[in-house]
C-alpha cells in the first residue's frame, strides 16, 4: 500500500547521502529491480554527491539521486530511483527539480530510460544521443575476430600504476573533461583494467567491474574499432561471468561484432542534456564509465 505523502512535496526533507547509506541505497536499487551494486554505490558516493529522501514509514530510502561533477562545464546525473510504493506520485520530479536548482548554471547530462524520458523532457532536457546495452556470454565466433579498422597493431596488457597518468591524459582528451576523481578510483573499483599500446603510446583503455552476476565493461576508450575489440576480448578472457556493455549507438561496427560474439541487445537509453552539449570525441568514446557518470 502506498503511504501518505506530505503536501506540498516541498515539505519532504532532502539530505546528503554518505557511505553509511550504502545498504539502504543498495536496497532501493533492488526494490526497483536493479542489481544491488554496493561497489558501484561506493564509487558514486565517493566521487559524486548523493541526495536522498528518507522513507518516513521505514528505515530505508524513498528516493535517491547522484550527481558527479566535472567542474563548471558539466555534471552527470544518475541513480534517480524512487521506491516502488512511492512511484508515480511526483517524488522523482520533486527530487530532480531540487537537483537542477542546486546545479545552478552548470549543464547537466544523463542517460534516460524510455519510461524516464518524458519527465526529463518536461524538465527541459534534450536528446543528444543513444546508448545500446548488450549482455550475454562472450564467445568469439569464427570470423568474428578484430578486423583491421584503421590497421590497429595494438598490444593489449594489464594496466600498472605507472599507466594511470597516461590513462587520465588520454581520457581528458577523448571525454573532453577532467575525470581524474573517477579514474584514480578505477584500480580499486574495477576487477581488471587493460590498456592498449602502440610504439610506446597509450591508444586505449578499458575496465571490467562487478555488477551482480555480470561483469560490466566501461569505460571503453580506443583509437579505433579494432583496438576496442581487442580490449573487450582481453577483458572477456579474464572472467567467466556474462558481460554487460553500454555502447554508443553510432559505433555500429562494434555493436555488430559484439552480437556475433554472443551478446544480445537488452535495452536502450537516450543521452540527454540540460543547458549543455556532448563533450566526448565520440569516434574514440565507445562506452561510458557507467550510465550514472557518463
Amino acid at each position: 500500500m502506498p503511504s501518505s505523502l506530505p503536501r506540498p512535496l516541498s515539505d519532504l526533507p532532502i539530505r546528503r547521502l554518505t557511505r553509511d547509506d550504502l545498504v539502504v541505497c543498495a536496497d532501493l536499487s533492488e526494490d526497483r529491480g536493479w542489481p544491488r551494486d554496493e561497489e558501484r554505490w561506493t564509487l558514486l558516493l565517493a566521487a559524486g554527491t548523493g541526495y536522498g529522501i528518507d522513507d518516513p514509514d521505514s528505515k530505508g530510502l524513498m528516493a535517491s539521486c547522484v550527481v558527479v561533477s566535472y567542474g563548471s562545464e558539466l555534471a552527470a546525473v544518475g541513480m534517480l530511483l524512487v521506491a516502488g510504493r512511492h512511484a508515480r506520485r511526483g517524488v522523482g520530479r520533486y527530487l530532480m527539480q531540487r537537483v537542477i536548482e542546486a546545479a545552478g548554471d552548470t549543464p547537466l547530462s544523463l542517460h534516460a530510460t524510455a519510461s524516464g524520458r518524458p519527465l526529463y523532457e518536461e524538465l527541459g532536457f534534450a536528446p543528444v544521443g543513444r546508448t545500446v546495452r548488450l549482455s550475454g556470454t562472450f564467445r568469439p565466433a569464427a570470423g568474428a575476430g578484430p578486423k583491421p579498422f584503421g590497421g590497429s597493431g595494438a598490444v593489449i596488457r594489464s594496466a600498472s600504476a605507472h599507466d594511470l597518468r597516461a590513462v587520465v591524459q588520454l581520457d581528458s582528451v577523448v571525454f573532453g573533461l577532467d575525470r581524474t576523481h573517477l579514474l584514480t578510483r578505477l584500480p580499486t573499483f574495477a576487477d581488471h583494467l587493460r590498456v592498449a599500446e602502440e610504439d610506446g603510446e597509450l591508444t586505449g583503455f578499458a575496465a571490467l567491474s562487478p555488477s551482480a552476476a555480470n561483469h560490466a565493461v566501461g569505460p571503453l576508450i580506443a583509437k579505433d574499432t579494432a583496438t576496442a575489440q581487442l580490449l573487450v576480448a582481453s577483458l572477456a578472457e579474464a572472467t567467466d561471468r556474462p558481460l554487460r556493455v553500454d555502447v554508443d549507438a553510432r559505433h555500429e561496427d562494434l555493436l555488430g561484432w559484439l552480437g556475433r560474439c554472443g551478446l544480445r541487445s537488452d535495452t536502450e537509453t537516450t543521452v540527454m542534456t540540460l543547458g549543455g552539449r556532448q563533450h566526448a570525441d565520440w569516434p574514440r568514446y565507445f562506452a561510458p564509465f557507467s550510465l550514472a557518470t557518463g
